[in-house]
């Protein structure tokens, strides 16, 4: 990690793989542009969310360090996010889902530290600091939603994955990062869009656990509504950032359901103003649904379809048998018979656990070549391995020293001579291992003696498959390399002067040293810099202040002229000219 990255005791237990995702916050990287992008944004969401965001929101801006003024220091978040339990890191633009969902259940908030362009002041496909900073962060102060974020996390980023979701992934990416960068061919972004819209229509596959969890994430975290469906209050994180959106919401445009876990199978369109939302009743109702959902991952029901899940995903996986013993790898392949797997297959690293953590001397090292075993009970015997006492064992030879055949249910045997076998704390068995040993399916012969050691992991059913390993520590997984990297606004003279004008702008507003005074920056604008309209907001706020009645006029018939010459930014200059002269300034 950087050496110029301040950490604290809640970044400090992150393990590794998450952190190759954190980079540190440079705050000199803001421009002055930048600066005033925020602040305008700021002002308008407070003043309009004062009215309809969810009463954690005000009150969540003062107990997470968000000014209004200033685009927010994340060292200086976190040390008051600590206070509630949290902390918040800089990562570049969209990271994998489940890297996502596995920093919330660290009570570590993701925060995409770039700032959106001032043409995209009202809304940005890319995650920037006003969408993480300003939208997620105020309502984590909540400890009942909070509680449901970091919730969340646990259980999403155990979800098992399909190749498309990654695929997705990457051209949301580029996507959000191509939208955001100056002067990208419009080609280029109609192209990607395409790529993305076909691959989120694309419905010739069931979606994974990932999708559908996802899903319940954008429906809730990022465009979530509270309260009834009638009179709705806004608390997710896309809304609250969005000055358009959080407006049109609230429109009769925007159909409002009542939120259950149907919203899981409701897809989203990051490019588009959303058709509809779902409200719930309260922070409670989140978690029941959460429950609701994970009670049907293979997280939870295991089995068949669990393994199947993993097999289908390609990745990394862990299987975990009845016994607790814990299976981690890419699985490739199961023997089943009646609905019930009786034989798993993993081809290339794979770690054994119990209780996340890794077995002494089951490493990937050790079983690097894969690993493959036994489910379910013994042929015409009621009582499973995993529950025989040590007579029982003994009785049926199943006892270090001896020589024995197991034949399973499914037609699954195991000959060989057992060496040991490992107990959990419980004193059952959950790994017998063998010499000399030949493994079978009927005639199907699955391992050979020459081939070493066979250890049998020991359990009568599959009752959890999740997404990774089940002891992170087992695999290196710091091997994120994304396809595409965010793009900074590009340099120029003209761009330099624009900047120099706002700096001044705010350094008088400050009472600081300027170098300019307020006629010379708007001689300047009018000059130089014919299409921006925010620094002659900034201004016109100014000369309100000071009751000037000569140069106010010129500035707003400015304005007034602007608005005609560039009609899509009209609404944006009267909702800057509405917070000076129509409401209460807040600063």
């Amino acid at each position: 990690m950087d050496a110029s990255f301040e950490s604290n005791p809640l970044i400090d237990r992150l393990p590794k793989h998450l952190r190759q995702f954190i980079k540190p916050q440079d705050y000199t990287d803001y421009t002055p542009i930048n600066q005033a992008v925020w602040r305008y944004v700021m002002r308008k969401n407070v003043d309009y969310l004062s009215r309809v965001a969810h009463n954690s929101y005000l009150d969540g801006l003062k107990k997470t360090g968000i000014e209004i003024e200033n685009i927010p220091s994340m060292y200086g978040m976190n040390r008051i996010l600590e206070e509630i339990g949290w902390a918040a890191v800089a990562v570049d633009g969209f990271i994998p889902p489940n890297a996502f969902m596995e920093f919330q259940a660290y009570n570590v908030l993701v925060i995409a530290s770039d700032i959106r362009q001032l043409e995209h002041i009202e809304y940005t496909p890319a995650p920037d600091i006003i969408h993480e900073g300003a939208g997620h962060a105020p309502i984590i102060a909540n400890p009942e939603y909070a509680e449901y974020l970091r919730r969340f996390g646990e259980i999403g980023c155990k979800a098992i994955s399909s190749a498309r979701d990654y695929e997705i992934y990457e051209a949301i990416r580029l996507l959000s990062i191509l939208k955001e960068a100056e002067g990208t061919p419009q080609a280029d972004i109609d192209a990607i869009e395409k790529k993305v819209e076909d691959l989120q229509n694309d419905t010739s596959e069931e979606p994974s656990e990932m999708a559908l969890i996802r899903n319940l994430h954008w429906w809730t975290v990022e465009y979530g509504l509270i309260g009834t469906v009638e009179d709705p209050k806004i608390y997710g994180a896309g809304l609250l950032s969005s000055i358009g959106e959080s407006a049109w919401c609230m429109t009769d445009n925007v159909k409002k359901l009542p939120y259950d876990i149907n919203a899981a199978y409701q897809s989203f369109d990051i490019t588009k103003l959303q058709p509809q939302l779902f409200v719930t009743p309260d922070f409670a109702h989140l978690s029941l649904v959460l429950e609701e959902f994970a009670n049907k991952m293979a997280l939870r029901t295991g089995g068949l379809s669990g393994v199947e899940k993993l097999i289908k995903s390609k990745a990394l996986g862990t299987v975990e048998l009845s016994t607790g013993i814990q299976i981690s790898g890419v699985f490739t392949n199961v023997i089943e018979e009646n609905g019930k797997p009786v034989y798993l297959q993993t081809t290339g690293k794979t770690a054994l656990s119990h209780r996340e953590k890794e077995l002494v001397g089951h490493d990937t090292s050790y079983h690097a070549e894969g690993f493959g075993g036994p489910v379910g009970k013994l042929k015409g015997i009621n009582l499973a391995i995993e529950d025989m006492s040590p007579r029982d064992l003994k009785a049926y030879d199943i006892y270090e020293g001896l020589r024995v055949t197991l034949e399973f249910e499914g037609d699954i045997t195991v000959s060989g001579e057992i060496i040991t076998g490992t107990r959990n704390l419980q004193g059952k068995i959950i790994l017998i291992s063998f010499k000399d040993c030949t493994v079978k399916h009927n005639d199907t012969v699955l391992f050979m003696p020459e081939w070493g050691i066979y250890d049998m992991a020991v359990g009568k059913k599959v009752i959890s498959a999740f997404s990774g390993p089940a002891d992170v520590n087992s695999f290196d997984l710091v091997n994120h390399v994304p396809s595409s990297k965010t793009i900074k606004a590009a340099r120029s003279d003209e761009r330099e002067a624009l900047e120099n004008l706002y700096a001044a702008i705010r350094n008088i507003r400050e009472g600081k040293e300027a170098g300019f005074t307020i006629a010379d920056v708007f001689t300047s604008l009018k000059n130089n810099h014919p299409n921006d309209w925010l620094l002659s907001v900034e201004i016109a706020e100014l000369l309100h202040k000071q009751n000037d009645d000569v140069l106010l006029p010129q500035v707003l018939e400015y304005l007034d002229n602007l608005k005609i010459k560039r009609p899509k930014v009209a609404h944006l200059i009267d909702g800057g000219l509405e917070l000076i002269f129509e409401k209460e300034s807040v600063n």
